[in-house]
């Protein structure tokens, strides 16, 4: 397996790119395959999250030489960005990107539940993981509305599109949003990637969402962005607390260099297409020098060896494949869970003055006016039905009816689904 410390790093001044490699060719939005798009898409979320953390690092440093050598190594991961996030071409409109976004959402958190050791991270993902699943129902409801295209062109057979847990139904009180946070100095190096790239990819999607929702072209669209934006800040904050507070920024440092090697190193294995392999292939050996670097910078600032927060061997490779029958079960199974301080109860089983309930009387006053609601409503009223793309039947009988959108189901009490 690969080890990124014995490979020969490249010269830091080596990373910084030319125009014309920063500029690259954009994918055909026609052709591309979905999960080349994912890899796009989180590795922007990950170079994204790698520049804010070093800004962040460099506003809370006093030394100007430490300062100086985050400056350079921030250089090459804002150019490794704009290279990533400038594959997409100029004719993919923000909500085609949109479907893609949750794509990744849905994809990613399965595959690291079903490779995540720590019981208590793997319920963190896979109690997220249904509600990004009815992230990308809403989005594609409403691209079936507005510019009638379905979403199924985009993401081929590679995810379902069908219900979650409502969006409606996620609307929690910001309290039952912080979990317990992981020990690093005892976890396993697989828990440790993990957490560092869902938080990096909702981070993303947060971001992306209250940026992009502004513009969107009418009011209904505008509102829905509003809305989940709202519920991916809850997810940066759900998956933001696992990370441990005892970490230190030169850990920290070693922490995100060591997941974009991995990351990279993962998706060069798997890419189809030759021009984006190449990226990735660049992008690793830029990532491998700045490694390198953290390493040298943990050692001569803290007396640390890097062996102290990452192994030297990298962990099972991150490869995305079809999760659709985990999906299936992690719906039947856990659909009434919601937040309960920092674990999780059936809704059914909250006490009345659980603060569940006061969120969502506050939030969620008039039905009518929840966008999320609306907009499979208006898709019901428009083609009789909403818009779906299933292998079979919903695992859960209460979100089957297509002609009438489930807004009670983990949201009111006594409102028990019936399982296959």
């Amino acid at each position: 397996m690969f080890n990124p410390f014995e490979q020969k790093p490249i010269q830091l001044g080596d990373t910084i790119m030319d125009q014309e490699l920063i500029y690259p060719k954009a994918y055909n939005k026609y052709e591309v395959n979905p999960y080349t798009k994912v890899r796009i898409i989180l590795m922007n979320g990950i170079e994204v999250e790698s520049t804010l953390f070093k800004h962040q690092f460099h506003r809370n440093c006093m030394n100007n030489d430490l300062r100086r050598e985050l400056a350079l190594l921030r250089r090459t991961e804002q150019q490794q960005q704009k290279v990533i996030n400038w594959l997409s071409p100029k004719n993919e409109t923000p909500l085609e990107v949109t479907i893609g976004y949750e794509h990744v959402a849905v994809d990613l958190t399965a595959w690291l539940a079903q490779n995540e050791p720590n019981p208590y991270v793997k319920q963190a993902l896979d109690f997220a993981l249904l509600e990004d699943f009815d992230h990308l129902y809403r989005y594609a409801n409403i691209m079936n509305l507005d510019e009638n295209i379905p979403a199924e062109k985009l993401v081929q057979d590679y995810v379902e599109i069908t219900p979650g847990r409502p969006t409606i139904a996620e609307h929690r009180h910001p309290y039952d949003e912080v979990r317990n946070f992981v020990d690093f100095k005892t976890a396993d190096i697989q828990t440790k990637l993990n957490t560092l790239i869902i938080t990096a990819a909702e981070q993303q999607t947060m971001n992306f969402y209250m940026n992009v929702g502004p513009a969107y072209y009418n009011d209904l669209g505008r509102q829905l962005y509003q809305e989940i934006a709202m519920i991916e800040e809850q997810h940066v904050t759900h998956y933001g607390s696992l990370l441990d507070p005892n970490t230190t920024w030169l850990e920290n440092l070693v922490l995100h260099e060591y997941m974009e090697c991995y990351l990279y190193y993962s998706f060069y294995q798997d890419e189809l297409d030759n021009h984006v392999k190449a990226i990735w292939e660049r992008h690793l050996q830029q990532e491998i020098a700045h490694l390198h670097k953290a390493a040298d910078l943990l050692a001569q600032y803290e007396n640390k060896h890097w062996e102290q927060v990452v192994t030297g061997t990298f962990p099972k490779l991150l490869q995305f494949h079809d999760t659709r029958d985990y999906v299936r079960q992690i719906l039947a199974e856990q659909i009434n869970l919601t937040g309960d301080q920092e674990g999780y109860r059936n809704v059914n089983d909250l006490p009345a003055n659980h603060s569940f309930f006061w969120y969502q009387n506050h939030v969620n006053k008039e039905l009518g006016t929840i966008p999320s609601h609306v907009a499979i409503t208006k898709h019901q009223q428009k083609y009789k039905e909403d818009y779906r793309w299933e292998k079979g039947p919903h695992p859960v009988e209460a979100l089957r009816n297509r002609t009438q959108d489930n807004t009670t189901i983990a949201r009111e009490k006594d409102k028990q689904p019936v399982f296959m």
